[in-house]
């Protein structure tokens, strides 16, 4: 289920304060150095960096 296109727009990385973007299920950080991935469970974005995904 794709967010709402306005929620992208404000939400950013709790990590590195970067912007997210919607890839699958997750939202993927766009900074350099950090890369975390973010799960979206029904519909709602888990914004949690202990239930963030490392980047490979």
């Amino acid at each position: 289920m794709p967010l709402e296109p306005g929620l992208l727009e404000i939400l950013a990385c709790p990590a590195c304060h970067a912007l997210l973007k919607e890839q699958d299920a997750e939202l993927i950080c766009t900074g350099q150095d950090c890369g975390l991935a973010y799960p979206v469970r029904d519909g709602i974005p888990v914004l949690l960096v202990d239930e963030a995904r490392r980047p490979e």
